[in-house]
C-alpha cells in the first residue's frame, strides 16, 4: 500500500475521534440527571463510535459521492469517513437549524442527499432501504454501490436476510457489513448468535462472505476494495463482518458493568496502534502527527462553532417539516 494512502486512512482516523471527543466533552456539558436527556448543550442519547474507526475509513477510502451508505444509530464514523460536512453534522447533533434535519432529527437521524447518508436506530433497518438505492443504481446503468451497515446483533432480524436473499437474486450493488464490536446493550454475540461468525451466512445465499478478524484498517481497506470492485462490476453483494471494538459504551451513560474486558479496552485502541505501526515504518514522525491533529482539531472547532452559532428551531415550527410540501 501507498505511504500516502495510509497517511491518509491515519489521518481520517484521527479527524473523527477528534470530532468524537469533542461531542463527547459537550454531551455532558451542564447535564441534569440521566434521565433528562433533553438537558445540556445536547439533546437525545448519544452513541458514539470510538474504536470503530478503521471500518468507515478502511471501506470509505473506495467510495465516492455517487456511492451511498446506509448506517447504524452509531453512524458518525461511516458519515465522517464518506466526506460528510462536518458543519451540518454537528448542527444536527446540537439539534440546531443549520443542521442536516434542521435540528429535528438528532444524531441517529442522518439524512444527507449530498453524500447519499442515511441511518436509523431501528437495528437492521437500513438494509431494506440499501437494496432500493442499489436497484436503482442498476436500473440507471451506474457504476454507484451501496454500503449497508449494521452490528451483529441485527444479523438475527428478518430484514438482513430477506435483503441479502434479494440482493443476491438481483446480484444488487451492495456491500453488506456487520460491525462485531463484541457488545450490544448488555450481551456478547455468543450469548444470542447460533454461528460464531455472521460471514458464513453469506452461504447460504451463494454470495462471497469474507471476516477481517481484526480491526486493522489496511486489511479493512483490502477486503473493501475486493468487494467494492465485485460490486461495481456488476457481479452482486458481499458480505463482510469486521470484528472491531467499541471503546465506550452502548450510549454515554452506559455503566458497562456487564463487560469484563474492560481493563484491556484501551491498549487495543487502533488510533495509537496504527500510529505506532506507521512510525515504526518510518511513515510518520513527531511533526507530521502534530500537524494532523492540529488539522482534525482545527476542522472541528470550526464545526462546533458553527452548529452553536446557528438558532435553535422554534418550537412553532414542529411540524413544518412532517410534510413535504
Amino acid at each position: 500500500m501507498d505511504d500516502q494512502v495510509r497517511i491518509g486512512l491515519y489521518q481520517k482516523m484521527v479527524l473523527i475521534r477528534t470530532f468524537e471527543e469533542t461531542i463527547l466533552r459537550d454531551y455532558h456539558a451542564d447535564k441534569k440527571p440521566v434521565w433528562d436527556i433533553g438537558a445540556g448543550l445536547i439533546p437525545g442519547e448519544m452513541h458514539l463510535s470510538a474504536g470503530q474507526e478503521p471500518v468507515a475509513v478502511g471501506i470509505c477510502a473506495h467510495l465516492n459521492k455517487d456511492d451511498a451508505i446506509t448506517a447504524t444509530h452509531r453512524p458518525h464514523h461511516l458519515a465522517i469517513a464518506h466526506g460528510m460536512d462536518l458543519g451540518k453534522l454537528a448542527g444536527e447533533i446540537y439539534g440546531r437549524e443549520s443542521g442536516l434535519g434542521r435540528g429535528r432529527g438528532g444524531h441517529m437521524h442522518l439524512f444527507d442527499p449530498e453524500t447519499h447518508f442515511s441511518c436509523s436506530g431501528i437495528i437492521a433497518e437500513g438494509f431494506p432501504p440499501a437494496l432500493g438505492q442499489g436497484f436503482a443504481f442498476k436500473r440507471k446503468g451506474l457504476s454507484s454501490v451501496v454500503v449497508a451497515v449494521t452490528g451483529e446483533g441485527a444479523a438475527n432480524q428478518g430484514a438482513f436476510h430477506e435483503s441479502l436473499n434479494l440482493a443476491a437474486l438481483w446480484k444488487l450493488p451492495v456491500v453488506f457489513v456487520v460491525e462485531d464490536n463484541e457488545w450490544a446493550i448488555s450481551v456478547s454475540r455468543s450469548a444470542s448468535t447460533s454461528v460464531a461468525s455472521n460471514a458464513v451466512r453469506a452461504e447460504s445465499y451463494g454470495i462471497p462472505g469474507v471476516l477481517v478478524e481484526d480491526n486493522s484498517v489496511e486489511k479493512i481497506y483490502e477486503a473493501a476494495a475486493v468487494a467494492v470492485d465485485r460490486a461495481r462490476a456488476g457481479q452482486g453483494p458481499t458480505l463482510m463482518e469486521i470484528r472491531t471494538l467499541r471503546l465506550w459504551g452502548h450510549f454515554e451513560g452506559d455503566a458497562q458493568g456487564y463487560r469484563a474486558d474492560l481493563d484491556s479496552v484501551a491498549s487495543r485502541d487502533p488510533i495509537p496502534l496504527y500510529e505506532s505501526q506507521l512510525r515504526a515504518s518510518e511513515i510518520l514522525d513527531d511533526q507530521i502527527v502534530k500537524e494532523i491533529k492540529e488539522e482534525a482539531m482545527s476542522k472541528v472547532e470550526s464545526a462546533i462553532e458553527f452548529a452553536k452559532a446557528s438558532p435553535i428551531p422554534e418550537p412553532s415550527s414542529a411540524l413544518k417539516y412532517v410534510f413535504a410540501e
